[in-house]
């Protein structure tokens, strides 16, 4: 597909936009994006895709990494073509527009496409199938992918706060259990150069222990 980008000013950060009861986020950071679609009052998960996003000039470009309706456009190339200003975003495809709303800008020590590499002592070796998580200033995304295949196994989001040590994130979509959405969950987290170690108690009560590293 084909969205057309003019007067463009820096868009890392999350975006929002708004349909009845339904919320449709854009997240852009280290390279990576990804739309997701959810109510949150209905609990109810609706899409999302993403993939690399390369930035330059007044263009994006990048490959389709997982779309949770259709495995069809995973490893399809992009072109986004955006007219952006402060606070808001326009992207137009096909004739077109969606307007976005800037939630954050972006800047977080966490913010960034980290994708797991080890579960308590068991090493995830990198390859297709693969964890991500992305992060805005204030929003969370996590995918479990396969780039070869289209498969896509779940996802979760919402907003998230990383103070004193203490990563806690406020779940507002999650595509295997509804039931989680409301929940809070808080980590004990620290970023070490390239990692982030991240332990606590799951959304169903169990202890994990995670190290994640910048994609």
């Amino acid at each position: 597909f084909t969205i057309s980008i003019t007067n463009a000013q820096p868009i890392t950060g999350s975006w929002d936009k708004k349909e009845r009861s339904t919320t449709h986020t854009l997240v852009i950071a280290d390279d990576y994006f990804s739309i997701s679609s959810f109510d949150i009052p209905g609990k109810k998960f609706i899409n999302t895709y993403g993939g690399t996003a390369n930035i330059s000039g007044n263009g994006m470009k990048g490959k389709i990494e997982f779309n949770a309706a259709d495995k069809s456009m995973v490893g399809k190339d992009y072109t986004y073509s955006i007219s952006s200003g402060a606070n808001q975003l326009t992207l137009t495809r096909d004739g077109k527009e969606e307007k976005w709303t800037r939630t954050d800008d972006g800047k977080s020590p966490l913010a960034g496409n980290w994708r797991i590499i080890r579960r308590d002592e068991n090493p995830m070796n990198p390859g297709a199938r693969k964890t991500i998580k992305l992060l805005s200033g204030k929003r969370f995304q996590w995918a479990a992918i396969n780039t070869a295949t289209g498969e896509f196994f779940g996802t979760g989001g919402g907003n998230y706060t990383f103070e004193n040590g203490k990563y806690t994130e406020n779940i507002e979509f999650f595509s295997r259990d509804a039931s989680r959405v409301g929940m809070s969950l808080s980590f004990d987290g620290k970023v070490e150069g390239k990692q982030w170690h991240h332990s606590g108690l799951s959304s169903r009560g169990d202890k994990i222990n995670e190290v994640w590293a910048r994609e």
